[in-house]
């Protein structure tokens, strides 16, 4: 999967740069315009869900899964990779995966408190995904669906449970600037992976 994400990469750098580009100036002259007070911690995080959505777009029309056509028939791909395999982990783990980014920034982004609101985003944002796939020559797989929403309610329970562990912190580890920081260290931590500098 590694070697998919940097040949995407690779083709689709251009536009990521630019249409990050274009949001860095909106945002920029709306301050300006505004004189409202900038959270570099919610910028940053705006910038990542959008870099992430980008991502997420150019994958699931980029790779093609081998399988075309309509499954309606719950786990029937899924139980179609044996467990362990290098298929299961790209089609069954690697779905779950690509939604956790999306459960965490919609609860985020929407405020989202319950996990019932988490589950409901989650499954209309793959069914969209889905029904676009099979649009464009690929399919809709009820099982992608269920995967989908299964990453989309961990990263709604990975916010919930960070967020509830900053409440418990000193206050010097509840300020923005440490999860600016932090964020900011994921990312190169994850770019350094992707390109192989680095490996875990």
């Amino acid at each position: 999967m590694k070697q998919e994400i940097i040949s995407m990469l690779k083709v689709s750098w251009p536009i990521m740069a630019i249409i990050l580009a274009m949001v860095v100036i909106i945002r920029v002259a709306y301050f300006r315009n505004h004189k409202k007070k900038v959270s570099l911690l919610n910028e940053i995080m705006l910038l990542l869900f959008v870099a992430y959505i980008l991502m997420l777009f150019q994958l699931v029309t980029y790779e093609n899964n081998g399988f075309n056509g309509v499954n309606l028939i719950p786990f029937k791909e899924i139980l179609r990779y044996d467990f362990g395999t290098k298929e299961f982990t790209r089609q069954v783990i690697g779905n779950i995966i690509l939604f956790i980014p999306f459960g965490f920034f919609i609860t985020y982004y929407a405020n989202i408190k319950n996990i019932g609101s988490a589950f409901f985003t989650t499954v209309a944002a793959s069914i969209v995904i889905e029904t676009v796939q099979y649009f464009i020559g690929r399919s809709f797989d009820i099982d992608d669906i269920i995967l989908n929403v299964v990453g989309g309610i961990i990263g709604f329970l990975l916010f919930v449970a960070l967020d509830a562990i900053k409440k418990h912190l000193p206050a010097l580890f509840q300020k923005d600037i440490i999860y600016v920081i932090l964020s900011i260290l994921l990312l190169v931590f994850i770019l350094l992976n992707i390109f192989g500098v680095i490996s875990f």
